[in-house]
């Protein structure tokens, strides 16, 4: 009775959390509901005996990824303004990918609610652990996607950090490649010019009385 309200209390809390991630004004509010979501994710797994994927789902998205997207929020100085420009424009594209990636995602999910076609975990699988039997299950069926993650994810660090090494008008910087093809003739110029003779003072004039 307990983890069923438990589940629910979690679920309306992730809900209004992943609803306030779309309709925050501010994108660091939203990363913040994003973080909210993830925490009530993570409870969800802790009920459900997945004890791995809860922190995973903590350490790895809460601890690293979100604090990367919060980094990159605030040093690309994103307006609420220029995010709107063209919404309802490419609203309506922006739906029908949405509404395939929930078809897709339904259509994997569902059958794992189906508890009669579910197979019974033997004493073995029982003595391993969820932990082990999940690394089992990654690195040997699921090793190749695995790896496209991997990519993935590498793909969007270095898209990161791509936008904050963005040029700016008040900062200096130096470009190493052109400090590797420099030539001496591009830093020192030797210009001929002629030796200067210093004049010897004039002499003091003399008063008016010793002139007569």
């Amino acid at each position: 009775m307990i983890d069923t309200a438990l589940f629910y209390v979690f679920s309306a809390v992730l809900l209004f959390a992943a609803f306030r991630v779309i309709t925050a004004r501010s994108p660091v509010y939203a990363a913040l509901y994003l973080v909210l979501a993830f925490f009530n994710a993570a409870c969800v797994w802790m009920l459900l005996r997945a004890e791995f994927l809860a922190i995973v789902l903590v350490l790895v998205y809460v601890g690293a990824v979100m604090v990367l997207f919060l980094f990159v929020v605030m040093m690309l100085d994103v307006g609420s303004e220029a995010l709107r420009e063209g919404f309802w424009t490419h609203f309506p594209a922006a739906a029908v990918v949405g509404v395939v990636i929930a078809l897709e995602m339904a259509a994997v999910l569902i059958p794992g609610f189906r508890l009669t076609d579910a197979p019974l975990a033997d004493a073995a699988a029982l003595k391993l652990g969820n932990t082990k039997l999940l690394g089992i299950e990654v690195y040997t069926k699921y090793l190749y996607p695995l790896q496209i993650a991997a990519v993935l994810l590498l793909v969007a660090i270095i898209a990161a950090i791509a936008l904050t090494l963005r040029r700016r008008k008040d900062s200096k910087y130096q470009n190493p490649s052109d400090q590797v093809r420099v030539k001496a003739a591009d830093r020192v110029r030797i210009v001929k010019m002629k030796a200067e003779v210093e004049l010897p003072p004039p002499p003091p004039a003399m008063p008016e009385g010793e002139k007569k």
